[in-house]
């Protein structure tokens, strides 16, 4: 069997379980181009680790090996190979990057900085491929529904609606669709962008996405996070910590859940009850990935230091 039908038959096999195994499969193309036709009994490791060292030490090396890994354990269990090709040594991974969590007054200043977009192509009277009003309901309900930026552009005309108000997230990271109640404020947001939208456009729109680009197409992922480092840049919000990622547009996801955690706190709520309905809202499986999302601000540390306080003063109280 040939490496690129091997590749075919893991694939189909993945996704007759229900995976989309779409990141997977694009790495395994460019593994196949890498190696050329050969047959999976002849790949060599070298070739194998020449693949993985295009990465150098950066966290896709992890990301292609495991997919390797994936897919040579298959190929081991049907008898097509004896042992893996891959390296025995696996270089440490690299840390993830440490979220941004942005302060109220980094979000003013990006929604005021969104007008800047017109500014942005002076020169020849072109205009950007989002407009301003685009860019700052999409920042605003990033950060005001916690939704993953793909969750966001892939909605439609009917997944908000705005008479309940709510929004329907379908499909997302875990093959899950959820029903989002949002705020007035919010509902008010996307009322007025739905009112705008088609007009924003200079054709008649072609997708029934809900966030429409400049030439009615629905927003690709990177088109958005680039007009978002045009804000980022043009207001000179960077990060002091010493962290190697730039502020990013999937970082007012972690800023809603914190930010949410902080309110609760201030409101004297149960947080430990409320956690798992954060969990579900933000469309984890589980409480432990919404531990990932929960970076500890000092504001964070401040107000649970507070309830920690006042807990443990009822206990001494009690206990006199």
């Amino acid at each position: 069997m040939t490496l690129a039908e091997l590749i075919d038959t893991y694939v189909s096999h993945k996704r007759a379980l229900g995976m989309r195994f779409d990141s997977r499969a694009k790495i395994f193309r460019m593994f196949a181009r890498a190696l050329g036709p050969v047959d999976v009994a002849e790949i060599d490791p070298e070739a194998v680790r020449a693949f993985l060292n295009r990465s150098q030490l950066s966290s896709s090396w992890h990301t292609k090996y495991y997919a390797l890994r994936g897919l040579f354990r298959f190929a081991i269990q049907r008898g097509l190979l004896h042992a893996s090709p891959l390296p025995y040594l696996i270089p440490k991974r690299p840390a993830y990057a440490t979220p941004y969590i942005y302060a109220p007054d980094d979000l003013r200043r990006l929604l005021d900085a969104t007008a800047m977009l017109d500014l942005h192509y002076p020169k020849n009277g072109s205009r950007p491929g989002i407009q301003p009003e685009t860019m700052r309901t999409l920042i605003l309900l990033l950060y005001g529904a916690g939704l993953r930026l793909g969750e966001a552009l892939a909605l439609t005309t009917d997944d908000v609606d705005l008479s309940a108000p709510c929004l329907v997230v379908r499909n997302t990271k875990f093959f899950k669709t959820r029903l989002l109640p949002i705020g007035p404020k919010l509902a008010a947001t996307l009322a007025c962008y739905a009112e705008h939208r088609v007009a924003l456009a200079r054709q008649l729109p072609t997708a029934t996405t809900f966030f429409l680009d400049r030439w009615g197409k629905a927003i690709a992922r990177q088109t958005a996070e680039r007009y978002f480092r045009i804000l980022r840049d043009g207001i000179g919000l960077a990060r002091r910590d010493g962290a190697y990622f730039q502020p990013r547009l999937h970082d007012l996801r972690h800023s809603f859940a914190v930010h949410r955690l902080v309110a609760w706190y201030r409101a004297g709520a149960d947080v430990q009850r409320l956690l798992p309905q954060l969990s579900t809202y933000l469309g984890h499986l589980g409480l432990a990935e919404t531990q990932h999302y929960l970076t500890m601000t000092p504001e964070l540390l401040r107000e649970a230091s507070r309830r920690f306080e006042g807990y443990v003063g009822r206990e001494v109280s009690h206990d006199q």
